[in-house]
């Protein structure tokens, strides 16, 4: 599966695509850049220091990384239609793997392990935990959410 990286105008597309396994980063949350963005030659070095296919709108960026996804749509849902179109087989895992708030890898929490008070007691629901950010999660309405829409595509 492919490893991504999304320009700043994907962000929400990228919780998405973490919840049907693909190892996507978020230009905002990278090391590189500013708050005020990511400059192009940066996100560009990125995506390839570290063997990642860049998704972007942006078409000057599309243009110069090698093998990028341009993306002409503003709605995330839309977007999605795009991908599958270019290829990217959607679907959500059974299982997430990674975190959609941080793209870090997702770990099972026990059911004896104690959970912060918004999450649900993993004795009677399934609850990961992110191993970079810490933040759980759990199969609730958003999961649904996600599942409904990339079903409709």
């Amino acid at each position: 599966m492919d490893r991504l990286v999304l320009d700043v105008m994907c962000g929400k597309l990228a919780t998405y695509l973490r919840m049907c396994g693909y190892d996507a980063a978020y230009a905002l949350d990278l090391p590189i850049g500013s708050d005020e963005g990511v400059p192009d030659d940066e996100l560009l070095t990125y995506a390839q220091d570290t063997g990642r296919r860049i998704v972007t709108r942006d078409r000057d960026l599309a243009r110069r990384a090698e093998d990028a996804v341009l993306l002409k749509r503003r709605e995330t849902e839309d977007q999605l239609g795009e991908l599958v179109a270019a290829g990217f087989a959607l679907s959500v895992d059974e299982e997430p793997s990674f975190c959609g708030a941080c793209n870090g890898p997702l770990t099972g929490v026990s059911p004896e392990e104690p959970t912060p008070d918004y999450a649900p007691d993993p004795a009677t629901v399934d609850v990961w935990r992110c191993q970079s950010c810490g933040q759980h999660f759990w199969k609730g309405s958003h999961w649904d959410d996600v599942v409904e829409t990339i079903e409709r595509l």
